[in-house]
């Protein structure tokens, strides 16, 4: 009897050091980051979003088996000027009365074992349309934390925003940095 206690605490404690093979690492609001940069012939500016939440399924042995949401309060917009935070809620760019949240769901996680990167291909919901895109992600794996860091382009008119047209660039750059705890 003894003995098997023994073994049965040790199971814990291995597992619980080495991790399960599908995990639910718990989401780091304090420690991740959602921005953006929209350019112009004559300059960029900067932005982003101070509300978000993200889910992540892992997978150790099948990073294939993992999954991705992403809940963004678009309320929450930032950018680096006050009058350019008011325009980019109206409207003409994020409509955030209309459409207060923009989610991305994976849809598959493509994994390329000689190379630390994983391509997160998924639906991002944005303005009530629905585009597939893909995310390239460095993952960092510990035995504390999964740090999701992508930095990737997205094609603003396919979602319908096409205000200033020709003055404003279609392409808007994104960085993101998710760090879960595990």
């Amino acid at each position: 009897m003894l003995q098997r206690f023994a073994l049965v605490l040790t199971l814990v404690c291995v597992s619980s050091v080495v991790g399960s093979a599908a995990e639910q690492p718990a989401f780091d609001a304090e420690k991740s980051k959602l921005s953006f940069t929209g350019s112009k012939p004559d300059g960029k500016h900067e932005g982003g979003f101070k509300k978000f939440t993200a889910d992540a399924a892992l997978n150790i042995e099948e990073p294939s088996k993992g999954s991705l949401k992403i809940e963004i309060d678009a309320t929450s917009l930032w950018s680096d000027a006050d009058k350019l935070t008011n325009h980019l809620k109206n409207p003409d760019f994020f409509d955030v009365r209309k459409h207060p949240k923009i989610t991305f769901e994976s849809t598959k996680i493509e994994h390329d074992p000689s190379e630390d990167k994983v391509n997160i291909v998924g639906k991002l919901t944005m303005l009530g349309k629905t585009v597939e895109v893909t995310i390239p992600s460095m993952p960092k794996l510990t035995e504390d934390m999964l740090v999701l860091a992508a930095n990737f382009d997205i094609d603003r008119t396919k979602w319908g925003m096409t205000y200033g047209k020709g003055k404003i660039n279609d392409k808007v750059a994104i960085q993101a940095l998710l760090v879960f705890k595990r």
